[in-house]
């Protein structure tokens, strides 16, 4: 196979996920730091859309985390990430969905637009977390330590880059966790066990400390 690079930035949990898929499949690549904020003159030439996370494959382009991890997954089957069964697929889908149309959405509207004090968007985003605990965790006939059972998948590595970085909803925010959240601490402390997802994890401080930077332009 050819050699794969990946454009990302440290903060971006879109990259996050992309990171970790990469990690869970044992795939080799050179990693490209990219500053947002300071963006290389050719970066248009690297991701059409001037974003991160953009896979380079060969002479092949891949951008949107989100479909560059179902390119990996079809690409290197093997540890499976998906789900064989078409339904479970669908379900899976639906919550990788989920996670970037309300839960990603919703904090992004929270965390840059321009009210300091945002009530309406903190309570949606305290619904959209009630709704994955209890449509998404609380459906499972038992208790099992990630999304969709026993396996890891897509799923849980799309969501695990959010809870990594709650602290700074909670500093800038003044957002706190609702109660009634069980299943998703748990799911949460299993995911956060894992190799890989320890191999490149940022402390809360690391985050605070570098959206602090931000804060005086972007907050």
């Amino acid at each position: 196979m050819s050699q794969i690079q990946f454009y990302g930035a440290i903060l971006c949990p879109f990259a996050h996920r992309v990171r970790l898929t990469l990690l869970e499949k044992g795939v080799r690549f050179e990693s490209i730091e990219i500053d947002p904020q300071n963006k290389p003159a050719n970066f248009l030439e690297i991701s059409p859309y001037g974003k991160v996370p953009v896979l380079k494959h060969g002479d092949n382009r891949v951008w949107e985390s989100a479909i560059i991890n179902e390119y990996l997954e079809e690409t290197f089957p093997d540890p499976p990430l998906l789900p064989t069964e078409p339904i479970q697929r669908a379900r899976a889908r639906i919550w990788i969905n989920f996670a970037d149309t309300r839960l990603y959405a919703t904090t992004g509207k929270i965390l840059y637009g321009r009210d300091p004090h945002p009530t309406t968007l903190l309570i949606e985003l305290s619904e959209h977390l009630l709704f994955m605990e209890h449509e998404g965790l609380r459906k499972h006939p038992t208790i099992t330590p990630y999304w969709l059972g026993t396996e890891l998948s897509l799923v849980d590595l799309t969501f695990y880059p959010w809870f990594e970085q709650l602290a700074v909803l909670e500093h800038f925010r003044g957002f706190g966790l609702p109660s009634g959240l069980d299943r998703l601490q748990e799911w949460q402390a299993a995911v956060a066990q894992r190799e890989t997802v320890r191999s490149i994890a940022n402390s809360p401080e690391f985050y605070l400390e570098h959206y602090g930077r931000l804060a005086q332009t972007k907050f």
